[in-house]
């Protein structure tokens, strides 16, 4: 995108939906940079600050590697583009997105993604097991929902809200992962501790079930507590992702 485009948009947009663009951004830069984009497929979503209710999401075709501020394509609640763009939008892919944003106002971020891992897990009888330490920290804070086919059906949306209820993480059945977050920081923690156990738990099950240690109960209520501390992580591990996409992936905040 030209310079005098990027200028012209943040010109025409407020201080903080600017932020929330260059964060949502960073978000999408992230999950590219740790090889977890599906080529076109799968969003990231945020809610705009203010009274109207709009959001923010990806273009549909662009790889997550070459999103920036000024290319995320606004929208309300059911989908209508809102903001002048030659781009347009996944309507399955807001789907899920939009139920979310509605049902939680704690949902600032919406992260979902279809990873060999996390699909993996999805899949599993068992769920996320608590067989390693980021499991044990996540495993009370992770929902599920079962499949039901490519998200088109706006019906869904109310049984998904149902099985997400209050907690930040959800393994969808089949599926993938999905994260929310008050802030980009929350969200972005939740999915890279619920990806690193979903990889950790197909890497352990390789050697078989039998041969794999569930953590002995004692520990898992003791990791449980320690995981009540994840928002500070999350403080902390945020800038040092902004640097790294400085250094790796520059240009997310144009």
């Amino acid at each position: 995108m030209a310079d005098d485009a990027v200028l012209s948009l943040k010109s025409r947009v407020s201080e903080a939906e600017w932020r929330t663009r260059v964060e949502l951004a960073a978000l999408y830069r992230l999950v590219a940079l740790h090889g977890w984009d599906d080529m076109i497929f799968t969003h990231i979503s945020a809610r705009v600050p203010g009274a109207e209710h709009h959001f923010l999401i990806n273009p549909y075709g662009y790889y997550f590697d070459e999103i920036t501020a000024s290319s995320l394509v606004k929208v309300d609640l059911d989908g209508n583009i809102v903001q002048e763009t030659a781009d347009f939008i996944n309507p399955a892919g807001f789907t899920i997105h939009s139920a979310v944003h509605a049902a939680r106002e704690d949902a600032k971020f919406v992260i979902h993604l279809h990873t060999v891992n996390g699909v993996g897990v999805a899949a599993q009888q068992g769920g996320l097991l608590p067989i390693s330490q980021n499991a044990c920290l996540l495993q009370h804070q992770v929902a599920y929902h079962g499949y039901e086919g490519l998200a088109l059906n706006h019906d869904e949306r109310e049984r998904l809200v149902a099985d997400l209820g209050d907690k930040p993480l959800m393994l969808l059945r089949n599926h993938g992962t999905l994260a929310v977050g008050e802030t980009a920081a929350q969200a972005w923690i939740g999915i890279f501790f619920l990806e690193r156990a979903c990889a950790q738990q197909v890497a352990a099950l390789s050697a078989g079930p039998d041969q794999v240690l569930i953590a002995p109960d004692q520990a898992q209520a003791e990791t449980k507590e320690q995981g009540r501390g994840i928002g500070f992580v999350a403080a902390l591990a945020w800038p040092g992702a902004l640097r790294q996409l400085d250094r790796k992936s520059p240009g997310y905040d144009a």
